[in-house]
């Protein structure tokens, strides 16, 4: 009993309110939309977490061994482009062809069309970078990308699951969005007090971006124009489940990928920050874990749900991010040795 009071963990959970949970129903409603979803091999590779396209079409797959994996448009042809010698996340070509990448231990980086890496910055305002998560890059050259936790790096812990695991578990309010601007080399702080900040995507008309905050089960809109710049408002709440990557799709789309279902237990004692501790205090298994249900959502610029694709049985486990194409979804994974590809006509 006294070690399960008082012995030391690494969280200090956060008393709040998690919303009721809206559950797979209205525009979440059950279906199995993502059961004839095809696996593509990525080589000696697996968690291919985030997809990137680049002019001619071609894929690139951030993956779990460090490695950026290089496809062809089709999604076929592996092949071992780049390492970071870190974890890399959210991928996102710039205007001149480099790939970004926010790696979850070394910050923000590009990598040129030769595959040479450059390091672009690891702190903002003061603050170390302890996990850079996704990226997305404006017209106007600026990298808008998300620092998920400052108190659990992602790189201390060895892993981004476990670091995730303790920010979300805590819901400290831990997160920031951030932008490095090329010009100068500055990188600022645009918000803060995010619970695991994730997925981030710029809109077609560059007047806003979208922000997953997946502890709080929704997405936010940050306004990057006036009359609104600088503002921030909920654009997607009370999910029925963890949103992790974002993007921005064909004809106006976001997609969302839905990455597990919310944990009832996470839920019930939201308000409980006593028992959460007892509960880290117990063996892994025992606390809350991601589950597999493939899940992932597109929304319109109002917010609207227009695409609701599943596969409960998780047959393509842990889905990450969405990629679109004129004739495929692709979508990543956390654990997953292949990448997801969906053909168009299955709609």
């Amino acid at each position: 009993m006294v070690y399960f009071s008082v012995w030391p963990v690494a969280i200090d959970p956060v008393s709040w309110e998690a919303p009721s949970n809206p559950g797979y129903s209205g525009p979440f409603e059950t279906n199995e939309l993502l059961k004839k979803m095809e696996k593509l091999p990525i080589g000696d590779n697996h968690g291919p977490e985030d997809l990137a396209v680049d002019s001619a079409g071609h894929i690139y797959a951030s993956t779990h061994e460090g490695r950026i994996v290089h496809l062809q448009p089709d999604g076929t042809e592996p092949e071992n482009w780049a390492e970071t010698g870190g974890r890399p996340l959210g991928i996102e070509f710039d205007n001149n062809g480099n790939l970004i990448v926010a790696d979850a231990f070394l910050g923000l980086l590009s990598i040129a069309k030769d595959g040479s890496i450059n390091e672009l910055t690891t702190a903002a305002e003061g603050i170390p970078i302890r996990y850079a998560n996704d990226v997305d890059i404006a017209e106007n050259g600026l990298i808008y990308f998300t620092d998920s936790s400052t108190k659990f790096s992602a790189l201390k812990w060895g892993d981004t699951y476990v670091a995730s695991l303790l920010d979300i578990f805590e819901h400290g309010s831990h997160g920031r969005l951030l932008v490095y601007n090329p010009a100068d080399g500055s990188t600022k702080v645009l918000m803060d007090g995010l619970n695991f900040a994730n997925g981030i995507a710029i809109s077609r008309d560059q007047s806003y971006l979208l922000v997953n905050e997946t502890g709080s089960y929704r997405v936010l809109r940050y306004w990057l124009t006036e009359p609104q710049k600088g503002q921030s408002e909920p654009f997607l709440s009370n999910l029925p489940a963890f949103p992790d990557n974002l993007s921005t799709g064909l004809d106006g789309r976001f997609w969302v990928a839905l990455i597990s279902p919310r944990n009832a237990l996470l839920d019930n004692l939201s308000d409980n920050p006593f028992l959460r501790k007892v509960i880290q205090r117990m063996p892994a298994f025992v606390r809350p874990q991601a589950e597999s249900y493939g899940h992932i959502i597109a929304v319109d610029g109002d917010g609207n749900v227009v695409k609701n694709m599943q596969d409960p049985d998780g047959g393509y486990p842990k889905i990450t991010t969405v990629a679109e194409t004129k004739d495929y979804l692709f979508t990543g994974s956390l654990v997953a040795p292949t990448l997801g590809r969906l053909s168009k006509d299955e709609w």
